[in-house]
Formats: structure tokens, C-alpha cells, sequence
């Protein structure tokens, strides 16, 4: 019985979205339907690891590509997996997919841009609208009798139907009804170039009419002869010298469901203890779930060329989750599940030997191609820093690879490597110092670096959430320690000569009145206050414990829910003696007017830091009574 289904609205939207936005390269609808030919291929061959019968007496799994010149249609038929009516209904009809939500807000309008979404997203099967006014999928699924075959029909105008029917074999059958404009696309030579130029990488034949023979009068011979038009061999077997650069691509292109070029990629074999080869992809641009709690991981595992799995998680670690690519071990089982991989001690091996290919990569992109790497980074460099704190093993390769913002530059680019700042310390300087803030701009601006500024000494500007990661678990490099400038005590080491030691002390001494004048004030709000010489400009700063969680990190929790769990250490009010506010604080002679002004002092501290007032409206009327007092 046939029935009447509405695709969810988030198939509309792609639909429109892929027809439009792909319209100009048209030719990719036939790269898409034998790409998911192909997986349906590679699933059935898995599954018939553990149950032969599936194969049902048609091992030779292959895709066929037909064109009928009078019907105007065009067919991809393969015999791999099928789909049953239920599979049907979900993989052509819903996006069950996490991450939709975000895929929809990064959509941009712009056809171009957009497209590459498209593609990863993985809903190739509906570039078939791109050039058919109607598509006709006929499945069955292996294992499943004849009689339980299905027909989906959608004209891409928000409905499909799905009936049963009677198919003798088992896979699936797209026919696409060409639209009008579109019969070039009926020539056998058309569709035979479209195919060797987009998917001679496929490792399952493809097949398509033999070429035709003419008679001595140049007439055609007909023939319904199949002959095979692509290499049909796995491309990451093939010696690095028979792939060209367009193969790579292509290759890239099916293995990411990406509709654009890649930014590089590394192919190796590995042999000894494990034998395996790898072929692994840098996309241009990051997935749409790259930040999803739970992202879809892109290598796909390959046991002798047997196709296992496309999410195996442990393949890469959680930092590299934008890698794509296949690897292939001659080590594991063929029957190696899910549960057999998460204690693999030759899946181990092979990760950490693929985590070293990927990351030489990115060395050799960064040294040799730094145009190349400044768009790998400025992709994906928040990712790639997660891995200081979560690789222990490759930590210094992947900080020697992290770049930064810092106060040697006049803008928020990143492009200072610790090697950088290294190579750039001053005389005396014996460690690597850093500040966290919500925003460029606050830590440009932050009242800590003022005495930095004044000895010329550079201060990295670490803005991104995932840099208090980096800094909890990166504690130096290259035998410099990392330090914030608004953690404890000043501490300039060798670049503080005797006579700035002396002057500290002497200031600390001589403000012991004002510092317990302004603590009385605060209360328990600060631990205490100090005179310090680190300011030159502002009155007062804040500062932690050198081993205290920072004021920055402290908030990020607290907008994560997470602060009521994490013990607060009250900062040190540091103050500059040399401030005429605080000079004002210390000749005040009116109690009341003296502690308005020591809160003053707090509050703009506490600002500057990024912080948030308790009482905003308390801080408004205290700046009004001042600035009436002092008019007055």
C-alpha cells in the first residue's frame, strides 16, 4: 500500500539549499550517488564477515550507471546493502543527526559558501534535484526476501511516497528523471568522463556500457556489454607516485562528503610490530559539529581493505576530530567491533603512529607553507590547542605548533609561537609571561602589563576559553617557565635590578597606612592589600595566588554552572602609592567618604579585570556621591 510522507522541515531547507547553492557544478550529483554506492557496498561486505548468506551467491559486489536516452533518465544501481521500507523512510525522509541546529546556523546564504556545509553534512542523495525533476529509489535490503523490496518517489516538492514491491535483487536502484535542460547529461560519454574524473578512486567497479565499435560505414554497433571504467583499487594502497593530485582530491571529496578542495594531507605505510597505511586529510574549513559535545569523528578504519567502520573514535584522539581519511591495518581482526577496539593494544599503536603523521604534517605546513598553516590555524587552532592538556605524550610538539596573540603586535592576529617569544626575551628575562582575559581588548588594556610595557617586555594575550587548558597543563617550554601576570607576587627575576628591589620594599613600607585604611574598608572582600610597583598608570589591580585559579577561569565556570562547586580564594588588592586616588584615599579625612573611595578603587580594579559588580546600582550611586563631593 502506498503511502504518503511529508519530509521534515529541515530536509525542505537542504533541499532548496542544494539545489541552489550547487546548481553551478552540477556534475557532483553523480560523484554523490556512487559515493553512497560505495558505502552501501562496503557495509554489505562487513556484515558478511559474520553472516555469509547475505552475499547470497553475488560476491562480485559492483555499481552500475546506465542512461536511457528515450525514458530521459539516468540510474546508479549497486548490489550492496539495501535499505528495508523502515531505513528508507529514515535515511531519505529525517535528518536524525546531532548538530543540526548548528549546521543551520552556520548557514550563510552565500551559495558558495555554504555548499562545503552541505556536503559534510552527509545528504549527497539530494544533489540527484540538482538535475532530475523526479527521483525514484528502488531497495531491499540483504537478507530480506524479494517480496520485501520498497519504492521511494519524490519530486523534491516537501513529500515522498514509499510502497512496497517485488525486487528480485538485493540493493538499491536511484533513477533520476532528468529535468528538460539537462540531456547532455543522457550521452554514455558524458557520464563515462564524469565518472573517471570523480570517482576512478572507488574501490568497487563500476560499471557502464562498453564503448561502442563502428562498422566500415562509421555506423555504432550496438552492445549491452558492461565493461569497468575506473581503477576499482583502493587508492591508498597505490604507490604515493601513480596518485596524482586531482586523485587525492577526489578521493578526499568521497571519504569527507566535502565539495571542496582539501588543504593537505599525509599517505604513509607503516611496518613492523603493526602493519597499516594511512591516508589522512586537513579540511579547509571545520565541520559543522566541531564544538558538538559528542562530534562525529572522520577516519574511517579499513581491515585488508575491508571497510569496518566511519566513526572509530580511536582512531584519533578527541583533539583531532577534524582529521579525515581512511587507515587500513593488515594486524586487526576482520569480525574487530566496537568493544574489541576500545582495548586494542594494536589500535593503540596504530594511533599514536597516525597522531605523529598528522602532527609532522602540520610541522612541515608551518615551515615550509606558512601561508597554508595560518588558514589550517585559524580554523582550527582552538581544537589543536586542546591537546596540550589532553596528548601528554606529543604536548610540547602540538605547543610548539600553537599560536597566540601578544603585546608585540598592535593587533589580535595570532601568530606568536612560544619559539617566537623566546627568541624575542629580554636579557634577565627568565620566564614566558601571559595573560587570560575575555577579550582582546581587556587583556590589551589590562592594568598588569604596565610595568611589562614600561621594560619592553612581551605578555601573550590569551583570549580564547580553551587557553586556560593550555596554561593548566602547559607549565613551560623549552625550559621556560610559563607565568601569569596576574598571579602572585611581582616577580621580574633577573630584569629587576637591586635598586627596584629596594624601591619595592621601601613603597611597601611607607603605604602600610593607606593598604590597612583600604583593607578596613573592603573587609573580606579582598585578602588583603599591598603596594605594589607593577603599575605605573592605574591605581589598583587584582591579583590571585600564584597557585590560585584565575579570575578569568573563575567566571567561565560560574557561566557554566560549575562555580558554587569551586573553592574561591579571595584576590590581593594591589595598589600604586604613586595614583593621586590613592593619595586622596590616604589624606581623607572623612571615614565615610574615604570608604566610598577605597570601594571605588576595588570596583575599578575588579572591572578591569572583566569581572561583574554585585551591586552595579550600589557602584553607580557611590560614583555620583563622589563626583558631586569633589565638584562641590
Amino acid at each position: 500500500m502506498k503511502q504518503t510522507h511529508a519530509f521534515q522541515t529541515e530536509v525542505k531547507q537542504l533541499l532548496q539549499l542544494m539545489i541552489h547553492s550547487l546548481y553551478s557544478n552540477k556534475e557532483i550529483f553523480l560523484r554523490e550517488l556512487i559515493s553512497n554506492a560505495a558505502d552501501a557496498c562496503d557495509k554489505l561486505r562487513f556484515e558478511a564477515l559474520n553472516n555469509n548468506a547475505l552475499l547470497d551467491d553475488d560476491g562480485e559486489l559492483k555499481i552500475t550507471v546506465t542512461a536511457n536516452a528515450e525514458a530521459k533518465t539516468i540510474t546508479v544501481s549497486d548490489n550492496g546493502i539495501g535499505m528495508s521500507e523502515a531505513e528508507v523512510i529514515e535515511h531519505l525522509g529525517t535528518i536524525a543527526k546531532s548538530g543540526t541546529k548548528a549546521f543551520f546556523e552556520q548557514l550563510t546564504g552565500d551559495a558558495q559558501k555554504d555548499a562545503h556545509l552541505i556536503g559534510q553534512f552527509g545528504v549527497g542523495f539530494y544533489s540527484a534535484f540538482i538535475v532530475a525533476d523526479k527521483v525514484t529509489v528502488e531497495s531491499r535490503r540483504a537478507g530480506l526476501p524479494e517480496s520485501q523490496g520498497v519504492r521511494w518517489v519524490s519530486a523534491g516538492d516537501g513529500e515522498f511516497t514509499v510502497e512496497p514491491m517485488d525486487k528480485a535483487t538485493r540493493g538499491t536502484d536511484v533513477i533520476l528523471h532528468l529535468k528538460d535542460d539537462q540531456a547532455d547529461l543522457l550521452s554514455d560519454w558524458t557520464l563515462r568522463r564524469i565518472v573517471t574524473t570523480y570517482s576512478d578512486h572507488i574501490s568497487v567497479p563500476i560499471l557502464m556500457k562498453k564503448a561502442p565499435e563502428y562498422d566500415d560505414e562509421g555506423n555504432p554497433k550496438p552492445s549491452e556489454e558492461l565493461e569497468v571504467v575506473n581503477r576499482a583499487q583502493a587508492l591508498w594502497t597505490l604507490p604515493k607516485n601513480d596518485i596524482s593530485e586531482a586523485q587525492y582530491q577526489e578521493f578526499y571529496k568521497h571519504v569527507a562528503h566535502d565539495f571542496e578542495d582539501t588543504l593537505a594531507w599525509t599517505h604513509f605505510k607503516v611496518e613492523g610490530r603493526q602493519d597499516y597505511t594511512g591516508l589522512l586529510y586537513i579540511p579547509k574549513r571545520a565541520p559543522y559539529d566541531l564544538y558538538e559535545r559528542d562530534p562525529k569523528h572522520g577516519v574511517k578504519l579499513y581491515v585488508k581493505r575491508v571497510f569496518i567502520m566511519d566513526d572509530a573514535k580511536k582512531l584519533m584522539p578527541l583533539y583531532l576530530r577534524w582529521v579525515r581519511g581512511v587507515i587500513d591495518s593488515s594486524d586487526l581482526p576482520l569480525n574487530v567491533s566496537r568493544e574489541i577496539l576500545q582495548e586494542s593494544r594494536d589500535l593503540d599503536a596504530i594511533r599514536s603512529g597516525s597522531v605523529k603523521k598528522v602532527l609532522a604534517l602540520l610541522e612541515d605546513l608551518q615551515k615550509n607553507q606558512p601561508e597554508k598553516y595560518t588558514e589550517f590555524w585559524n580554523v582550527f587552532g582552538n581544537a589543536l590547542k586542546e591537546g596540550v592538556g589532553e596528548d601528554m605524550a606529543n604536548k610540547d610538539k602540538i605547543a610548539a605548533l600553537c599560536r597566540f596573540a601578544s603585546t608585540h603586535n598592535d593587533n589580535d592576529v595570532q601568530n606568536v609561537t612560544l619559539a617566537d617569544y623566546i627568541g624575542r626575551m629580554k636579557a634577565g628575562q627568565e620566564k614566558i609571561y601571559y595573560i587570560t582575559a575575555d577579550s582582546y581588548a581587556a587583556a590589551k588594556n589590562s592594568p598588569h602589563l604596565e610595568v611589562f610595557a614600561k621594560k619592553g617586555v612581551e605578555v601573550l594575550l590569551l583570549t580564547d576559553r580553551v587557553d586556560e587548558w593550555v596554561v593548566g597543563s602547559l607549565f613551560e617550554f623549552d625550559g621556560k617557565a610559563l607565568a601569569s601576570v596576574a598571579k602572585g607576587a611581582l616577580d621580574l627575576g633577573g630584569m629587576a635590578d637591586e635598586a627596584e628591589k629596594a624601591e619595592q620594599a621601601k613603597v611597601e613600607e611607607a603605604s602600610k597606612d593607606v593598604a590597612a585604611a583600604i583593607q578596613a574598608a573592603l573587609g573580606d572582600k579582598v585578602a588583603a592589600v599591598r603596594a605594589t610597583t607593577r603599575l605605573t598608570e592605574s591605581p589598583a589591580c587584582l591579583v590571585v595566588g600564584e597557585h590560585d585559579m584565575s579570575q578569568h577561569m573563575l567566571r567561565m565556570l560560574e557561566a557554566a554552572g560549575a562555580g558554587e562547586q569551586i573553592p574561591h580564594s579571595k584576590p590581593t588588592l594591589e595598589i600604586n602609592p604613586e595614583h593621586l586616588l590613592i593619595q586622596k584615599i590616604a589624606a581623607e579625612a572623612n571615614e565615610a567618604q574615604r570608604n566610598d573611595l577605597a570601594e571605588l578603587v576595588y570596583e575599578q580594579a575588579l572591572l578591569a579585570e572583566g569581572g561583574k559588580l554585585e551591586n552595579p546600582a550600589a557602584f553607580v550611586k557611590r560614583m555620583n556621591g563622589l563626583l558631586l563631593a569633589l565638584n562641590g
